[in-house]
């Protein structure tokens, strides 16, 4: 695993400080949804404006993005709609002040990656590259730190995983030799689309001492692929020193029309 050159992978927003006199927070509000470049279930529509829509509507702290597009060359010619900026600048809007990007999937007409959107100061953040050696797929781990008041600082890291058993492996095995990099007592929040439909994951990560969200609640990951009709778990929130209060999967409408994935949100308390 290495870190990406940051001016060419990963983007922000200029970390801002925070208020001395700012209010303590012990929750944060956290969605995770695999965005599909913007388009509806099998591409039929380009639905990234109702999806900038239907994720304000929640009015998340912090949203980790996967499969968010930097940028695409044709797009922008087929589609009326289509923003000039990139998207998970147009999804972060006005709501949410700073962003991190980092982008793992480079072809000829663009590129696409993780991102986090977030209403707290990003202190740092870093684009590890998780992709494997066969060359197949592109993939990513984006570690953003936060500054969160009366907490110090809060470890993120967005999440988008191999399609192969394999290739899950060993990314799973980098994840954790990340974790155990990050101090032990800090909270961190880990999110997104481990594509874990043999549901290898939990076992793996209960030792570098996460424990997902949905299994601790419901006893059983969230069902959130295809979005239609959900059947498999492949998105997934893990969280280390912190407390999952009221884990949704956002299975109806307008979300089942926004992707082919649907959203995870929950409340973490730190």
């Amino acid at each position: 695993m290495h870190t990406q050159d940051l001016a060419d992978a990963a983007q922000s927003t200029p970390a801002t400080a925070l208020p001395k006199d700012a209010p303590a927070v012990t929750v944060l509000r956290v969605l995770t949804v695999n965005t599909h470049k913007g388009f509806s279930p099998l591409n039929r529509r380009f639905v990234l404006p109702e999806l900038r829509e239907a994720v304000r509507a929640l009015s998340a702290d912090v949203v980790f993005l996967q499969e968010v597009l930097g940028t695409h060359r044709q797009h922008g010619q087929r589609y009326d709609n289509w923003s000039d900026v990139p998207q998970y600048e147009f999804l972060a809007d006005s709501m949410w002040p700073v962003f991190a990007y980092g982008r793992n999937a480079v072809y000829p007409d663009g590129e696409h990656g993780n991102a986090l959107l977030s209403k707290f100061p990003i202190l740092r953040h870093e684009n590890l590259d998780v992709s494997v050696s066969d060359g197949t797929e592109d993939r990513g781990l984006l570690h953003s730190v936060l500054a969160v008041p009366g907490q110090g600082e809060v470890h993120t890291i967005c999440v988008h995983l191999g399609l192969r058993e394999g290739q899950r492996q060993q990314q799973l095995r980098l994840l954790c030799d990340l974790l155990a990099r990050i101090p032990e007592g800090a909270p961190v929040i880990v999110a997104g689309d481990f594509n874990d439909w043999r549901l290898r994951a939990d076992g793996m990560l209960a030792e570098a001492g996460m424990h997902e969200v949905f299994v601790d609640t419901f006893g059983a990951p969230a069902r959130s692929f295809p979005a239609r009709w959900p059947l498999l778990c492949l998105d997934r929130i893990y969280l280390r020193n912190a407390k999952a209060v009221l884990p949704q999967v956002l299975s109806r409408k307008p979300w089942s029309h926004l992707s082919d994935h649907v959203p995870l949100a929950v409340e973490v308390h730190l």
